[in-house]
């Protein structure tokens, strides 16, 4: 399946992976009109419609985007495997959380800490992980 934000294909991503009843915050795409009707609360922000720069509105969003980005072209050149993105995105997450950590040195040390205190994991149950989640791209 190819992955359009142009189509139904996000609204059936949503519904997949969001809990219903929840609030989701976007930015006033036309598809995301129908997330209401589907039990969310969908709050809109448009930004020529907002007194307020979209930074304010979605607070990190815009950062969060552009880091991914370069960090999806200067490290991976692009090279993302459907198999593999959760690993990728974990790794990101990792990077993203330490970007304003004082003793980074540290934080090779803690990942040996947790592998050593971590039991061992067949290859076959870490490259298929039970309940993971399968994003449609």
């Amino acid at each position: 399946m190819v992955f359009n934000t142009r189509t139904a294909d996000l609204l059936k991503f949503a519904d997949r992976v969001i809990a219903k009843r929840s609030l989701i915050k976007t930015d006033g795409a036309s598809v995301l009109r129908k997330l209401p009707d589907m039990g969310y609360q969908h709050q809109a922000f448009i930004g020529t419609d907002s007194p307020e720069p979209a930074h304010v509105n979605l607070p990190g969003v815009h950062m969060v985007g552009s880091l991914l980005k370069r960090w999806l072209t200067g490290t991976l050149h692009y090279a993302v495997s459907q198999e593999h993105l959760g690993y990728y995105l974990d790794e990101y997450t990792f990077r993203f959380n330490r970007r304003g950590s004082k003793s980074r040195g540290l934080l090779f040390y803690r990942l040996l800490q947790q592998a050593v205190n971590t039991d061992p994991h067949p290859l076959a149950e870490l490259r298929n992980p039970v309940g993971a989640v399968e994003v449609p791209f």
